[in-house]
């Protein structure tokens, strides 16, 4: 009679580091790794297994984890994760704590999300400030799909979602803080055809020749939608923090700011509206 096959067994046998194993168990089962280690001995029904092994095929050929499981945590946050949107990053939440840390907590603010993608800042942001409003916009149907799902999921309502080109679309808007994790990425870099990148929208990765497309069109026209004294913050690559200081300084911005995420690598440039 052959062996079952247990929660032990079949995480040694799926050929992929140990936690995208775990994760990829968990979520087949709908139950968290701690449980695995606890009932590691435990039998798995054969559909089980059929589910798991087919996830780790899919994995082993490069495929993200977030997307095989359609979730990923950012700031504390579990998010809904499709291949329409950007998979969050851990980088990324440079970018909510320098936010947190700039807007004050006792009054409503104005806030906005350029390119929200999965919803990620917004939701983070929104969370941490809900006497604020946020505005976020991105001109992908599908993205804000995905993050009107995650807010309603997570009963955040203080978010208004905005389908539109970077700025277009918002009139006269001002706002005390734009923030944006734009594509920021060289159209002829090689990482785009490399890893699990090459699984993620395009669109939400490269910029142009040089990958700064994105960027000069928000920091060019922040300024006008921001109140005086509004500031400025995005995201950007590790090799671009001279540039795009210019941008900023090009802009009238003062007061530049820049800073690294937990690895050590510039992330993340700022400035205040003249």
């Amino acid at each position: 009679m052959t062996d079952a096959m247990t929660v032990r067994r079949a995480l040694a046998q799926a050929g992929l580091a140990p936690i995208d194993a775990q994760v990829l168990l968990a979520h087949v089962l709908s139950r968290d790794r701690a449980w695995l280690v606890a009932h590691a001995t435990d039998a798995l029904a054969a559909d089980q297994v059929d589910a798991f092994f087919a996830l780790a095929r899919r994995r082993r050929e490069g495929e993200p984890v977030a997307y095989l499981t359609g979730v990923r945590e950012f700031f504390g946050l579990p998010l809904a994760v499709d291949r329409s949107v950007l998979i969050p990053r851990p980088e990324t939440e440079t970018l909510v704590e320098w936010a947190l840390r700039k807007l004050p907590a006792d009054r409503p603010l104005r806030l906005l999300d350029l390119g929200t993608g999965s919803g990620a800042i917004a939701l983070a942001i929104a969370q941490a400030r809900p006497g604020s409003t946020v505005v976020a916009t991105d001109n992908s149907a599908d993205a804000l799909s995905v993050a009107r799902g995650n807010a309603a999921r997570l009963q955040l309502s203080n978010i208004e979602w905005l389908r539109a080109d970077w700025f277009d679309g918002l009139g006269m808007a001002r706002f005390d803080a734009i923030v944006s994790n734009p594509p920021y990425v060289a159209a002829g870099d090689p990482h785009l055809a490399a890893g699990h990148v090459r699984h993620e929208p395009s669109h939400a990765l490269a910029s142009g020749p040089d990958g700064l497309d994105a960027l000069r069109v928000i920091v060019a026209g922040a300024a006008d939608h921001l109140v005086p004294g509004g500031w400025l913050a995005v995201e950007h690559g590790y090799d671009q923090t001279v540039p795009v200081r210019g941008l900023l300084q090009q802009a009238r911005f003062g007061d530049l700011e820049s800073l690294r995420d937990l690895s050590g690598i510039p992330r993340v440039a700022a400035g205040r509206a003249a």
